[in-house]
């Protein structure tokens, strides 16, 4: 009876348990389907209050368009003088604003300075205003008020409604094409106004020519010239609509007193040609109550008929959601080749986001067909590579590029080969210093192109021509009259009187010589190695032992009589005073460590930079630097010192590193839209987040070391384009758990404050065991 009962029993239960095992596995496949969904973990709006100077708008990873919309539109000059205003719009967008003149297809992720902007698209109704207006002044122009109730972006799209209209507004693009989708009220005087004058960081001469031609009722192309921080920018455009519009005209802005013979016809309306320096467009249509108007916007910076076959190949119908999900799976493809376990839902955002940034520049710059324009502004053939441009290099070869060299390293080596195109197409026969569309803009100082290209070759990242890359470098770093090269090549150092900044030119000059000692070492070629090591060795030269400080000398070998530490202005560094610039040796911390008195007196500099108080005079002069990231004396919203909180694991202290680099995350990052504590700079200040919360920096790039700080993230797994996987683990993770106690690499402990480049490409598992106290001993 007992066998038979049991066995009833078993068989009655059998079905339950299946059931229950279904639906076990039914919730994981839900999760893990949930799981799969990163860009979720996303929040564009990051960084768009204040100065992050990011942008809310559609684009892919590393595209070519970022279309975004414009709340406001500044000049740059005003009464004759820099506007200090245009400075909060180096993206477009800020976050406190309740207006939108547009969307437009181009634009900078971060940056400190600006350019772009180009083709904004405003949809309206009612009387046809062809002026933007003011800010300041609602319904002076065609500009909307909107609500941040009604707004909504995520990767790869963007919605608003333009309450001025009654127009919904949604955004998605591919690589090189923008695709608009507007939901207008029902009217008989429904417009698309192009306007071609608008620009970022505009003023009354940017643009240099404009030309627009309507291929039929629907398909309009083009091109436009503008000079500003590129100045000789070329961008050419393919338009269409999805339906015909009735009518269509322009208005010309320009003071020419010389028209020719097409004073004989009215150019203003129905006449399929435009041309002059500034031009707004309209196209007249007649709606239905919620009928949906799209349009394909295809960029090129080789012709118009490159944008058309731009445009045909990437989106090659009128469906607006199927665009956005195959470009949203591209976003989901990159974000999920990094997958993490966080402390809080909070974490992860700032993580992936953070991540999601890093991916917006540089961007692919090149048709479909591989066509581009070079530095010498002729059309050349990408060979073997992906041409790229928006190059930030003072910024980006600190962490965004060796980033690359971990999760990107083919597009890392297509983005080195588009460097030595721009040196073969340079008439200076220099790589790029800051360079984008075509055009060196020589912002900033450095050559910090050899940095990226050492890196790269350090880390066995070698797809292109070294012996080439090296001869690029000996050139760039040779070029005399660049930066005061000169002065530095025969005395050692940039004298202040002859060129300013000099001691942030000598320093990072002296960094990059030595970056460009490495690559002459992988090439053997030992003269030069023994020569650049020898001109890396400069940065003693500025170190004024009774001071204590990195100081400018002049040329006849005497320091700046009247000096300031504290200042970051007029004391001969760029974005920077002493105490950040005076911690660059990146390559030679054991002698900065020398110079600073050793090891306890280093530690005491260090504690005292991030606990000084800093008056704000001292930053009055400087739009880079805000007191939103700044810690003491520490600028963690500004690249210089980025670093510095890693610079104590050359110490008997390294558990400070540990410590300060907790610090800086949980208060420098986070989830909402002041979430960034200085410009990103073209991705760099994410790189420097992504990096730190996986527990370790690029403190020296060009060499295959990464300092170890302190993660936050709970489990990072990393799918290596090797097809290893790495996974980094910690134990006893927690809040007030920031002290490293150990780290293992594959169950074995390592005695060393840093992790090799194979200890990261090998895969394998990284586990930091974390505690509440600082580890006393080497672990």
């Amino acid at each position: 009876m007992k066998k038979q009962y049991f066995l009833g029993l078993f068989l009655f239960l059998i079905p339950l348990l299946c059931v229950g095992q279904k639906e076990l596995k039914k919730n994981e496949q839900s999760d893990q389907t949930k799981d799969k969904n990163f860009i979720q973990f996303v929040n564009p709006f990051i960084g768009t209050k204040k100065m992050g100077h990011t942008f809310p708008g559609a684009t892919v990873p590393f595209g070519m368009v970022q279309l975004s919309p414009e709340t406001n539109n500044p000049s740059m000059f005003k009464d004759g003088k820099y506007n200090g205003d245009v400075y909060k719009y180096c993206s477009g967008y800020q976050y406190e604003d309740q207006t939108i003149f547009g969307f437009s297809h181009t634009h900078f992720s971060g940056t400190g300075h600006s350019d772009l902007g180009d083709f904004l698209i405003m949809p309206t109704t009612g009387k046809l205003i062809l002026e933007p207006g003011d800010i300041q002044n609602p319904g002076s122009g065609y500009h909307s008020q909107f609500s941040h109730s009604t707004e909504y972006a995520e990767p790869a799209y963007y919605k608003v409604k333009l309450d001025d209209y009654k127009i919904l507004a949604e955004l998605t693009a591919t690589e090189r094409v923008g695709f608009h989708q507007y939901t207008f009220p029902k009217s008989d005087s429904a417009h698309i106004i192009l306007d071609l004058i608008s620009n970022i960081y505009n003023y009354d001469d940017k643009n240099v020519w404009t030309f627009v031609r309507l291929e039929n009722d629907s398909t309009i192309t083009g091109y436009r010239q503008t000079n500003g921080w590129a100045r000789t920018r070329i961008v050419y455009f393919a338009m269409r609509f999805s339906k015909p519009f009735v009518s269509y005209g322009h208005k010309k802005y320009d003071k020419s007193m010389y028209g020719g013979f097409y004073r004989r016809f009215n150019e203003g309306e129905n006449f399929p040609e435009m041309a002059g320096k500034n031009i707004r467009a309209f196209f007249n249509f007649k709606t239905e109550e919620n009928e949906k108007i799209k349009v394909k916007f295809a960029l090129s910076a080789v012709s118009t008929n490159g944008a058309i076959k731009n445009m045909e190949v990437e989106i090659p119908n009128w469906d607006f959601e199927k665009t956005k999900q195959e470009s949203q799976k591209k976003w989901n493809d990159e974000l999920s080749k990094t997958i993490i376990e966080t402390q809080s839902p909070a974490d992860k955002i700032t993580f992936y986001t953070a991540l999601y940034h890093t991916m917006l520049s540089p961007v692919i710059y090149e048709d479909v067909d591989g066509n581009y324009r070079g530095l010498d502004q002729n059309i050349h053939q990408s060979d073997g590579f992906t041409n790229y441009t928006i190059f930030s290099l003072w910024d980006t070869y600190r962490a965004l590029h060796p980033l690359y060299n971990i999760l990107q390293p083919k597009r890392n080596t297509d983005m080195i080969k588009s460097m030595l195109a721009h040196y073969e197409q340079s008439v200076h026969k220099m790589l790029p210093i800051w360079s984008h569309y075509s055009n060196e803009n020589w912002c900033m100082v450095g050559y910090h192109a050899v940095s990226v290209i050492a890196d790269a070759m350090v880390k066995g990242n070698i797809d292109f021509d070294t012996k080439k890359a090296l001869e690029s470098c000996i050139n760039t770093s040779t070029c005399k009259y660049f930066d005061g090269l000169e002065y530095y090549m025969s005395i050692g150092y940039v004298p202040e009187d002859k060129s300013s900044s000099s001691v942030s030119k000598t320093l990072e000059f002296a960094y990059d010589d030595w970056c460009i000692a490495q690559i002459a070492k992988i090439n053997g070629n030992d003269e030069t190695n023994k020569n650049y090591i020898k001109r890396s060795r400069n940065f003693e030269n500025c170190f004024d032992p009774k001071f204590g400080f990195m100081k400018p000398k002049t040329s006849n070998g005497k320091w700046l009589p009247e000096f300031d530490p504290l200042y970051t202005e007029g004391q001969g560094f760029i974005e920077g005073n002493a105490w950040t610039y005076s911690l660059f040796v990146p390559h030679d911390i054991e002698r900065l460590i020398q110079l600073n008195g050793g090891n306890n007196q280093f530690i005491q500099h260090l504690d005292s930079l991030f606990t000084m108080k800093l008056d704000d005079k001292y930053i009055a002069k400087n739009e880079d630097i805000t007191r939103d990231g700044i810690i003491g004396n520490y600028v963690q919203g500004n690249e210089p010192g980025h670093h510095i909180p890693y610079l104590y694991n050359w110490t008997d202290k390294p558990w400070k590193t540990q410590e300060r680099v907790r610090m800086i995350m949980n208060t420098m990052y986070g989830n909402n839209v002041d979430g960034l504590c200085g410009n990103d700079d073209a991705g760099q200040m994410s790189a420097w987040y992504v990096f730190s919360a996986l527990g370790f920096y690029p403190v020296c790039p060009g060499s295959d070391q990464y300092a170890i700080g302190s993660p936050s993230i709970i489990k990072a797994t990393l799918h290596l384009e090797n097809g290893k996987t790495l996974i980094i683990n910690t134990i006893n993770q927690g809040a007030k758990n920031v002290y490293v106690q150990k780290v293992t690499i594959n169950g074995k402990e390592i005695k060393r404050h840093y992790l090799l480049h194979s200890d990261i490409v090998n895969g394998g598992e990284i586990t930091f065991h974390l505690g509440n106290k600082p580890s006393k001993t080497k672990f």
